[in-house]
Order: C-alpha cells, then structure tokens, then sequence
C-alpha cells in the first residue's frame, strides 16, 4: 500500500484493522447469516437439478499459515504442514455462496476436533432452523444434509462417498457426489484468488485480528457472488417456488428449550442409521 497511497506501514495495518470492523459492523448481519426458509429456495433447486435433494451445501476445512505465531503458542498451532496454522471451517453451496464460517480453531486439530467445538449445529439443536421435510425411496426425513468427505463422523447431517463402490450403480453415486462435493473447495481456491492477504501467510499477531480479516474476506466475497449470480445462474428456481410454502417457518421463541429436548435434538442429529439409509 505504501507504493501506491504513500502512507506509513503502522497507518496501513491501523488503517486495514478498523476497514475490517467496519465491513463486519455495516454487513455482517445480512452476508453472514444463517440460511433463512426463503435462502433455502435457491439450493434446494440446484440440488434437485443434481440429484441431491435437500442438500444444504458442502463442508469442509481450510488451513491458513500463521506467520508470526507466539512461539509458545506453535505447538498447538502446527500439526501436518509444520508451520502455524489456523482452521476455517464453512459450508458452501453451488455458487460459491459461503453460509457458514467458523475460523480460529489451532491448527493442530483435525476436521473431526473442529466439528466438536463448531456451531454449524447450533440453531438446528436449539430448534431455531427452518424446519425440512422430504421423502425419498419411500423413507421420511426432517433434516437437511451436508455433503463431506470421509472424515467426517457417520451422522444423519453427513452424507460421506462410498470407499471402493462394488457396483456401476454405487460408482455413479460416488461420481455424482465427488462432484457435487468440490463446491466447498472452489470456494476456498475463489477466496484466496480474491483476496491477496488469503494466500500469503498472515503476519498479525493477535488471534483478534486474524477473525476479523477472514470475516471481512467472507463478507465482502458473498457480496462478489450475489452481484454475480444472475450472470452464470443455469438452474431455473422459478419452477421452484412451491417449496416456501412446503417448509415450516423458522422457529423465533427466544425460550430456551428443555433439556431432553435438546438431547433428543442431538441424537437426531448424530443418528448413524439414519446416515446409512439414507
């Protein structure tokens, strides 16, 4: 920025530090939301144009270097790369839409150890999610679905490849899903080609800082893709429509639920079961 605006390196980074606060504090509450029953519509429709029907998006985790990392702080922040590092998790959809983001968790965790403390779940077990309902091969399910790679746990939320299909059939689910499921990692290659200070190892030192710029990142990118949706969009949701009226409205009660309502809320959502029948 020097070279170009002719400003000190302390005025740059002060200057960088209250842009980010800013972006989070004016759109925060619309471009990092969690899907409403009306956002729904859009990746139900390309999801059943795939063969996916009521897939909520693709999850996954991103490792971002941490250059200037405490040195009493790298062991918990260096596992496999051996450099420092800090996770992203988020949820993605088709068009590069990220819904859900949960960054700062030590680099040394895995994607398991990340699920375990992310509230990707949160408004699902508190009952505050829209709810969703949808049949198929005659069996009824009332939660949406993440598509994920094979680390993650076997649960009703998840639906994971099949590790060497024995049949043409299963191999054509395989390859449908492999497919569907590169949206989380095209969005990890868009936000870093975006955004220089993605790519580089971040060289701040406070973990404070390090939420607010990828927040902003995430932010400013979902801005990116509302303006350029219309523009790539090949899937038709107008045909679409009739499913806001088949969804129930999202639960707003600011009452905390009972306990075993919410321990049964979370059995549902770890179900193995469920996982595999479906």
């Amino acid at each position: 920025m020097d070279e170009y605006i002719r400003i000190g390196e302390t005025t740059t980074l002060a200057s960088l530090k209250k842009f980010v606060k800013c972006v989070i504090s004016v759109f925060g509450e619309k471009y990092s939301r969690s899907p409403t029953t009306e956002d729904l519509v859009r990746p139900f429709a390309i999801g059943q144009a795939r063969g996916f029907p009521r897939m909520l998006g693709s999850i996954d985790c991103m490792h971002w270097k941490w250059k200037n990392c405490p040195s009493a702080w790298r062991g918990m922040y260096s596992r496999h790369v051996h450099e420092p590092t800090s996770i992203l998790e988020d949820v993605a959809s088709y068009d590069l839409w990220i819904w859900h983001a949960f960054f700062g968790m030590l680099g040394s965790y895995n994607d398991i150890n990340v699920l375990e403390r992310s509230t990707v779940f949160q408004d699902l077990a508190m009952r505050c999610a829209p709810a969703i309902n949808y049949t198929v091969n005659g069996h009824n399910y009332t939660i949406g679905y993440y598509l994920a790679d094979g680390i993650y746990p076997t649960w009703a939320t998840f639906m994971k490849t099949i590790p060497a299909p024995p049949t043409c059939k299963l191999k054509h689910f395989v390859k449908c899903h492999e497919s569907a499921r590169k949206d989380v990692e095209r969005a990890f290659g868009v936000l870093q080609a975006r955004f220089a200070i993605m790519r580089a190892p971040t060289r701040f030192l406070k973990t404070d800082t390090l939420d607010d710029i990828m927040m902003a990142c995430i932010i400013l990118h979902n801005m990116i893709v509302e303006d350029e949706r219309e523009s790539y969009q090949q899937v038709d949701i107008s045909v679409y429509d009739q499913i806001n009226e088949s969804l129930p409205l999202t639960e707003t009660s600011n009452e905390k639920p009972e306990v075993m309502n919410f321990i049964n809320r979370h059995h549902q959502i770890i179900d193995r079961e469920v996982h595999s029948q479906l």
